[in-house]
């Protein structure tokens, strides 16, 4: 089952033709949404310089046909989500390429798109308004969308997925519940409990283990973090007690221990907490009343029975076991995090001295006249943006052993590290999920085993009351 829309892209006031279609694009080709770029094909275009080459085929339409329309449409984008667990990401691919193939006829160039980051597979089929010879543009027409919708259902029929079945508007059902979603700082407050678990020594170290996870840090006057998803900056003292930084200051120094409520002694109605994760006595402080503590216990069996059964499909029934297992992931994840930064910072050099080449090359003239002047003042003021070029470029220059490699052979190994950084990225996303699973399960044991502890010397000591 597949239901799709079919959106037409007009040119954003402000932004040219390409930068338009670049923005549409790179955000349909992006690595964290796609498997690091596997999932993405094309027909009849690059899908690297994509938005170049659908800019250069407006220019080459105007140049034939001379034709110019105010508000015109630069490209179609249709968007193709599939029913969860029906398809994999590979089939969801073919069968994108299959619909734009058969709605385009194969008279323009388009790319496939298929993201992977939601529950549901869907796909981001671009393709361009203006057709492969660049003398006629895609026609759009009434009722676009239902042709289309129809076209996929074919599509999915042939391929043995289900379809959508039509009803009339009377009869469809509304939406009235919503899931609860987990706030930002909920989940913060999650990952710095899987990292207290392995103990750091300082906040520096408690940073480091947030960035492994996947997290950007902030340091400065007040400590801040960021997931992926966030688009702004949360600082640690708005997480709430335990997780300010002064909290967990007393925790490296070893005042207190991670966990307990505040820096001050609890009172006798604070209660017990259930949860490193759950501040119980403040939630029920807030108003949330009894029903949170009874959801709260219900929320950490799940939470256990859900790590036991990852020790189970792991074959890991001790304790020293999934303690080498969680080290071990985190070690992996830190050679391949490693490795990934240097491949980037290799890219980044090459990217650099290309330019330096270049530059060198269409300055040493004005150069070789500066020198000729006996460096002027006033020819080096005449010319201070090519001479400081070319500087910067012979200061590069200055630093490489040996001779200075050509363009060729520096677009070769640009070429060769990209593939390489390429591949390794699937196996860095997955090193990072195993480390993450390894991780959380060992904390939940502890806090389980910890807890245990505790009910165990309660009892310990009633039976002591009673035989006294």
């Amino acid at each position: 089952m597949a239901a799709t829309r079919l959106i037409a892209m007009h040119q954003n006031k402000g932004k040219s033709i390409q930068q338009c279609l670049k923005d549409r694009t790179d955000y349909a080709e992006n690595e964290e949404k796609t498997a690091g770029g596997e999932l993405v094909c094309s027909y009849m275009c690059n899908p690297e310089t994509v938005a170049a080459e659908f800019a250069a085929s407006k220019r080459e339409y105007f140049q034939i046909t001379g034709r110019i329309v105010h508000g015109d449409i630069i490209a179609y984008q249709i968007r193709q989500s599939f029913k969860p667990g029906e398809v994999t990401a590979q089939e969801a691919n073919r069968i994108g390429y299959e619909t734009a193939m058969r709605w385009t006829k194969g008279k323009n160039a388009f790319i496939v798109a298929t993201h992977i980051d939601k529950a549901h597979i869907h796909n981001h089929i671009i393709y361009n308004s203006t057709n492969l010879d660049c003398t006629r543009k895609f026609r759009n027409f009434f009722f676009s969308g239902l042709a289309l919708q129809k076209l996929s259902d074919l599509v999915c029929l042939e391929n043995g997925l289900s379809v959508i079945e039509p009803r009339k508007p009377s009869e469809r059902s509304r939406r009235t519940v919503y899931p609860k979603e987990i706030s930002f700082r909920e989940k913060i407050r999650e990952s710095i409990d899987v990292c207290m678990s392995q103990e750091p020594k300082s906040m520096e170290e408690l940073l480091r283990l947030l960035e492994e996870m996947g997290y950007e840090t902030k340091k400065g006057k007040h400590a801040a973090v960021r997931s992926s998803e966030q688009k702004r900056f949360l600082r640690f003292r708005s997480l709430g007690a335990g997780y300010r930084e002064e909290d967990l200051e007393k925790v490296f120094t070893g005042e207190m221990k991670f966990g307990s409520f505040s820096g001050a002694p609890l009172k006798e109605s604070d209660g017990p907490k259930l949860d490193m994760l759950l501040d119980i006595q403040a939630m029920i402080a807030k108003g949330k009343g009894p029903g949170y503590e009874r959801w709260a216990k219900v929320h950490n069996v799940k939470q256990m029975a859900a790590t036991l059964l990852f020790l189970q499909e792991h074959g890991l029934r001790d304790y020293e076991a999934l303690s080498q297992k969680a080290a071990e992931a985190s070690e992996r994840f830190g050679q391949i995090t490693k490795k990934q930064k240097e491949l980037e910072e290799r890219l980044s050099e090459i990217t650099s001295l290309k330019k330096h080449i270049i530059n060198y090359s269409k300055t040493k003239d004005i150069y070789a006249q500066y020198r000729k002047s006996g460096y002027s003042k006033k020819f080096f003021e005449e010319h201070r943006e090519a001479i400081t070029l070319h500087k910067a470029a012979k200061e590069a220059f200055s630093k490489i052993e040996g001779p200075i490699p050509k363009i060729k052979d520096l677009n070769e190994e640009y070429g060769n590290v990209l593939a390489e950084k390429k591949k390794t990225y699937a196996e860095y996303r997955k090193l990072r999920q195993e480390m993450k699973d390894y991780q959380t399960a060992k904390y939940n044991v502890d806090q389980f085993l910890k807890k245990e502890e505790a009910e165990r010397a309660e009892q310990e000591k009633k039976k002591e009351q009673k035989i006294l």
